[in-house]
């Protein structure tokens, strides 16, 4: 099996009724990076990057600078096409927008392989411990009102009561966007609404310095928050230290992270309990495996970062299919050893729409694709209705 073609699709998908802002920027749209491999013997794989920033940039890696390294080799070999790209660019290219171009190309190649050989991705991994993925609820970001404290917080309340309703045991939601006297105040309401019994989550997007984040995280300990997510910028390892030294709250981080070597000094710095890499950004699956491996010899929980379309969900659920209990018990407990799936309820036709699949929320897990490859098909007519060839 070779390459016989390989098509990039910049997709855009506005959503200009439904504009939402986390601490760092307005989205008035979705937009990812999808690539398209075919292989000569008529088989389609599919992978995702692009999704952080504009996708025009991954799509210039792919279509000028990788391609024509993959005309016509093998398209069963992902891990050493991973090293062979990431070595022919390792001088320019260690992070942003080359590596979420490999993401991609990793991906599809999985994608390809498994098809090829008739087994879903997780097998290829290793093997699935787990055929559903507990779930959390992704959401609590501010609308264009966001000053207006009152719509602010009754909006807020009615959304996280709704995904309680909706199943969810675990949601997350964000601060940082307001002072921490107004977002402890929104993390309150959280509470209120979800109940006590729920796990509640927080993302700060790394709006804080290590004071700041100290001082707000005194506030969700009292709320009984069980992850603060992103405290401090990505650079600033010595304030993530700071900050889990400060705290009882486990700290998570890492889907600003690039391959093995970002997360090997995430790790040497001791920065989180929760390492997030995004499969889409990182590295893909021949990276994610290393990663993985990575954070369970220094004690670190890996929970992929989950943003982009259907297809970035898809291979999160395939990579957590396969991540064991770690530690070991013989009774695995969510978030303390057993990993869970970031489902964001943020409006996103690119996850919604794109495949011909849906995912479903089932007594509060998604269940891991069983069909060979990814498991998911493209609904082709999405492709012309959010995007064109790049």
């Amino acid at each position: 099996m070779r390459i016989k073609r390989l098509t990039t699709f910049i997709l855009r998908a506005p959503i200009a009724k439904q504009v939402f802002y986390s601490s760092q920027a307005r989205f008035p749209e979705r937009n990812s990076l999808l690539v398209k491999i075919e292989a000569d013997d008529g088989l389609v794989g599919w992978g995702e990057g692009g999704q952080y920033g504009p996708p025009s940039p991954v799509a210039a890696c792919i279509n000028d600078v990788f391609a024509p390294l993959l005309a016509n080799i093998r398209a069963d070999q992902p891990v050493k096409v991973w090293e062979q790209l990431y070595a022919f660019s390792r001088d320019f290219g260690r992070q942003s927008a080359y590596v979420e171009a490999i993401s991609a190309i990793d991906i599809a190649l999985w994608d390809l392989w498994g098809q090829s050989l008739g087994q879903p991705i997780h097998s290829l991994l290793g093997g699935a411990f787990r055929d559903r993925v507990t779930a959390y609820a992704t959401g609590g970001y501010y609308a264009a009102d966001y000053s207006d404290r009152g719509q602010t917080l009754a909006r807020l309340e009615q959304e996280m009561a709704g995904y309680a309703a909706a199943g969810f045991g675990i949601v997350k939601m964000k601060v940082g966007l307001l002072s921490v006297e107004a977002d402890a105040e929104r993390v309150v309401s959280a509470r209120r609404a979800v109940g006590p019994d729920r796990k509640l989550l927080v993302d700060a997007n790394h709006a804080y310095n290590a004071a700041t984040a100290i001082r707000i995280g005194r506030e969700l300990e009292q709320q009984g928050v069980l992850w603060f997510e992103e405290p401090v910028i990505p650079e600033d390892r010595s304030g993530y230290r700071k900050v889990r030294d400060a705290l009882s709250i486990p700290i998570a981080g890492g889907e600003c992270e690039y391959t093995r070597y970002g997360f090997r000094d995430l790790f040497l710095g001791q920065c989180v309990d929760i390492a997030q890499p995004d499969l889409c950004v990182c590295g893909g699956f021949s990276e994610w495996l290393k990663i993985q491996a990575l954070a369970s010899s220094f004690g670190v929980i890996t929970i992929p970062h989950v943003w982009g379309s259907g297809i970035a969900l898809a291979a999160a659920l395939h990579a957590l299919a396969a991540v064991p209990p770690s530690p070991h018990t013989a009774n695995p407990v969510v978030l303390q050893n057993e990993p869970v799936v970031e489902f964001d309820r943020t409006h996103n036709p690119l996850r919604d729409d794109l495949l011909k699949e849906s995912f479903v929320l089932d007594n509060g897990a998604l269940l891991v694709p069983r069909k060979p490859g990814l498991g998911v098909q493209i609904n082709e007519p999405m492709l012309a209705k959010y995007g064109a060839r790049s």
